[in-house]
């Protein structure tokens, strides 16, 4: 996405449109629209095309605009999991990975940064109906694993609401949800996590469309990135008026939901009664 976006600049400072830019490197418009955005990767011989058509002769720009190129070819440590996961999730771990700054609303279950091996066994299991326990293994182990990224000294912020439907929708038995409960309060005190509640109690709000998560990043050039998953695909939207849409949706849940003490609070509530 960086490459991506460092290429459209370039190419727009020239007044050069998608067009002319995939012809000259004996492709379509819609690939340069695809390299521009970081969906596809970047064959060498097409970025020292583009950087000559764009009027880049500077050797040592070249140079880091090339090495960008070859590291953004590289495969991801999430690579090894991709028997297991849907063909549109990859990049969603990629750009999880990259983000500083995660916001999330979730509804029907609980954020898989903050979910517990043994619940995200039993939301696996659900979601995989028929498929085999060691593939069910690999994909919580997948889901652990992106977990360290929270856990770094250098993690992201994460701002997350979780509807109070996600606490009170049991996956696994009893011992399960209490677990998940006490994580989510233990979790609920890192200094990078800010941790919401929407409960019941409020009625209609915001997230009234459902799931959401927004990805931003610390590079100017890489624009925040709304991920929204669906049953058999996903949409990335990183349009400037798409994007604010979904943040003032989140800033009202964030501004109508108890603040991180009153839903720790809440929370501690939940694991009495449970």
């Amino acid at each position: 996405m960086l490459l991506g976006s460092q290429l459209r600049r370039l190419r727009e400072a020239r007044n050069i449109t998608r067009e002319a830019a995939g012809y000259s490197i004996r492709a379509s418009e819609s690939k340069i629209s695809r390299m521009e955005l970081g969906r596809v990767s970047f064959k060498t011989r097409d970025v020292e095309d583009l950087l000559t058509l764009y009027g880049i002769t500077d050797e040592q720009e070249r140079a880091s605009l090339l090495s960008l190129a070859r590291e953004a070819n590289v495969a991801g440590w999430w690579h090894s999991y991709s028997d297991v996961l849907p063909s549109w999730f990859p990049t969603y771990v990629g750009l999880e990975g990259a983000a500083s700054l995660i916001r999330a609303y979730e509804v029907q279950f609980i954020h898989g940064l903050l979910q517990t091996e043994a619940y995200a066994r039993a939301v696996v299991r659900r979601g995989m109906k028929g498929a085999s326990e060691a593939d069910v293994e690999k994909r919580v182990a997948l889901r652990l694993e992106r977990q360290k990224h929270l856990a770094d000294p250098n993690g992201p912020e994460f701002h997350v609401v979780l509807d109070e439907a996600s606490l009170r929708r049991p996956y696994g038995d009893r011992a399960v949800m209490r677990e998940q409960l006490q994580h989510l309060i233990d979790l609920s005190e890192r200094p990078n996590v800010r941790l919401q509640i929407m409960p019941f109690g409020f009625g209609g709000h915001s997230g009234e469309s459902g799931a959401f998560t927004i990805l931003s990043f610390t590079e100017s050039d890489l624009t925040d990135v709304v991920y929204l998953e669906q049953l058999t695909s996903a949409l990335y939207l990183d349009k400037r008026e798409d994007v604010t849409q979904y943040e003032k949706a989140l800033k009202e849940l964030q501004q109508d939901s108890p603040g991180p003490g009153e839903s720790r609070d809440l929370l501690r509530g939940l694991l009495q009664l449970s």
